[in-house]
């Protein structure tokens, strides 16, 4: 029996939350235990499915369904706000993988953050109805209305703990393993694209039609390319209110968290390789889950060092 206790957090990130995924299978390939979890938005989602043992299941759902239905609104009503009313689909989602319904139901130790939305305060949620926990904890502002839960209106825990590692601390993690999405580095996996004005070399032609049949593609190319750089040197237009909310959140983000690191540090830090991954990207499921598998495979012999020093403590 192990003596010590490894806690796993998981943070926000929106689309970028399927990499957790990824995380939780490289360390169960290597044998790492993990205790207790604490997680943010949709890393207390992950989190929950993972700790009531639906996460292979979950999986196979996002793969095949290639992300989109957690996130469809077609059957999201707008409430008075002009927001959306998440609540159904979550739990449609959440239910499908999980039969659990309360925090002292689960396999592992789960406490979820959300944020108080008048007064800015941390609130972390870890007893009672665990689906409108994670509902608080996914309050995306801008996007889904926020919800009252114990007396008071609860948003999106990203607003002020985007990786909760005090929370799992407070948990009794003696090893910290933090999760954090909002690294901009890019995946070394990502196909390359062509340039728009390379060359397409034209096939060898055997007679005079053919060779006329070709120039006349190559003039037609041609104009193509030109008009499209006029209008790449036009005035550009202005980003869409989704794409604003989606920069202003994520700035805030990578700002709250690298100060709260500072003060509370975390023993291993995973940083999947998404800085190509839009928050709202939700068809790259398979590339977020495989990114987070390589990050976290790349930490393995790290974490093995700090489990045998505690082993050695003990």
């Amino acid at each position: 029996m192990d003596t010590y206790k490894v806690g796993l957090v998981l943070g926000s990130g929106a689309s970028r939350g399927w990499a957790h995924i990824g995380v939780i299978e490289a360390l169960q390939d290597a044998g790492i235990p993990i205790h207790l979890v604490a997680g943010c938005s949709v890393g207390a989602f992950v989190g929950a499915i993972f700790a009531s043992g639906g996460l292979e299941q979950l999986k196979r759902y996002v793969i095949d369904m290639d992300g989109e239905s957690m996130f469809s609104f077609s059957d999201m009503t707008l409430i008075r706000s002009g927001l959306l009313d998440g609540d159904k689909k979550l739990r449609e989602l959440f239910c499908m993988h999980s039969n659990k319904k309360n925090f002292d139901e689960l396999e592992i130790p789960l406490k979820v953050v959300a944020a108080d939305m008048h007064s800015g305060g941390h609130v972390v949620l870890d007893s009672g109805d665990l689906l409108k926990a994670l509902r608080a904890s996914m309050s995306f502002p801008g996007l889904f209305a926020p919800i009252h839960h114990k007396g008071k209106w609860l948003i999106d825990g990203g607003v002020v703990d985007p990786v909760p590692v005090g929370i799992a601390r407070a948990m009794g993690a003696d090893i910290v393993i933090a999760v954090n999405l909002d690294s901009e580095l890019v995946s070394r996996r990502r196909h390359e694209k062509t340039g728009a004005a390379s060359e397409i070399k034209t096939p060898g032609v055997r007679n005079e039609f053919l060779k006329k049949l070709a120039a006349r593609y190559d003039a037609v190319e041609k104009t193509i390319r030109e008009r499209l750089e006029f209008q790449k040197k036009k005035e550009p237009k202005p980003p869409g209110a989704r794409q604003v909310i989606n920069a202003a959140i994520q700035l805030m983000q990578d700002r709250i968290t690298r100060v709260n690191f500072a003060v509370n540090p975390s023993d291993i830090l995973i940083t999947p390789r998404l800085g190509d991954l839009k928050m709202l990207d939700y068809d790259q499921v398979e590339h977020a889950i495989e990114e987070g598998y390589i990050a976290t495979r790349n930490k393995i012999n790290d974490i093995r060092m700090l489990l045998e020093t505690q082993e050695t403590k003990a």
